[in-house]
């Protein structure tokens, strides 16, 4: 399919598949020139409690969303724009997450028990993308923004962008479990949630790696040899990023990824500009043809651009990090193939 303009991806939805809050009076430090994710107020003493409190697979979505840790942005760590029961405990959760399979409910507690315990030391986790004038004109903009799971001060940086068919953002399992195993690795890693629409999606992720390297100083990134990361309908997002660059969307041209890293997508234009790309699916996958996905990565490397693919016998789609199946471990591989892309 030849794609023109900039719409670039309109046309592709259909054929894809359809901060921080210091308690006891405290007020968190944000870098100069970022946006806070909500206004800062003091904690009683029944919210103490609250704060200290850790999650568990127990705890009903409700408490996460409500919990005064996330104020002001709370409703974003689970999927907007899909139905989700507030009073489901974490260890259900996985069942609004359509798509996707091994959903691991601990991992899901595991990650709201880190951006809680980020915001209460007073480290911002989520940031707008979009001004309060940008968001006052488009609603929609309210429903976008970047969590921030820290590595090491001046490591490079990694945005990881989850699947839902263009239809719901499933961070908890295809993006946030990828930002922190990178965040404990000491890359710096941002998970996006994005406005569920191919193009929007597109721009919000431009506009994502657009607010990183304009705040590279006050983000302590290091913006060169960045990369981009994605499963399903996130992969095509980080795969037209790569081709096209932010320039096609919107924001002023950046330095294109020095990777691309692509979970279970059917994705099959290749135009000869793709940076190195890694790609991993399964074989039973009824969404994204492994056959599609190794032509498409044959096709790269005869243009003389590295690229490798994992497939995994037996593992159907959405298998996120891959734990306890064949797959385990195809995260180590994806982060050496990024890191042997990286300039000396």
């Amino acid at each position: 399919m030849q794609l023109t303009g900039k719409r670039v991806c309109g046309s592709l939805t259909a054929i894809f598949l359809a901060g921080a809050l210091l308690w006891a009076g405290q007020r968190t430090e944000c870098a100069e020139g970022l946006p806070e994710s909500a206004p800062m107020v003091a904690a009683t003493e029944g919210e103490r409690d609250m704060l200290q409190q850790k999650f568990t697979v127990a705890s009903r979505v409700q408490d996460v969303i409500n919990d005064t840790a996330f104020h002001g942005f709370g409703r974003l760590i689970f999927p907007v724009d899909r139905r989700i029961d507030g009073a489901l405990p974490l260890a259900k959760a996985g069942e609004a997450y359509i798509w996707y399979s091994h959903i691991n409910p601990h991992r899901t507690v595991e990650i709201v028990n880190y951006l809680k315990g980020e915001a209460l030391v007073g480290k911002q986790v989520f940031y707008p993308i979009y001004s309060e004038a940008e968001m006052e004109a488009e609603p929609w903009k309210r429903d976008t923004g970047i969590f921030f799971f820290r590595g090491k001060p001046g490591a490079k940086f990694a945005i990881c962008n989850a699947g839902g068919g263009f239809s719901y953002v499933g961070a908890m399992h295809d993006s946030f479990p990828h930002a922190l195993e990178l965040s404990k690795r000491g890359y710096n890693a941002f998970a996006l949630v994005y406005r569920p629409d191919a193009q929007k999606a597109c721009e919000d992720l431009a506009r994502a790696i657009a607010f990183v390297h304009e705040h590279s100083e006050e983000l302590m990134v290091d913006t060169k040899d960045y990369s981009l990361w994605g499963g399903s309908a996130g992969a095509r997002m980080a795969a037209w990023l790569g081709s096209f660059g932010t320039g096609r969307f919107g924001e002023k041209a950046y330095p294109p990824p020095a990777a691309v890293i692509m979970q279970y997508t059917g994705l099959s234009e290749v135009y000869g500009n793709e940076p190195p790309t890694y790609n991993c699916v399964g074989t039973a996958d009824g969404i994204a043809s492994y056959r599609t996905m190794k032509r498409r990565i044959e096709r790269i490397r005869a243009n003389g651009t590295d690229a490798e693919i994992e497939v995994f016998k037996g593992l159907p789609h959405g298998f996120g990090l891959g734990e306890g199946t064949v797959a385990e471990g195809w995260m180590n591989r994806a982060v050496r193939f990024w890191e042997r892309q990286m300039t000396k």
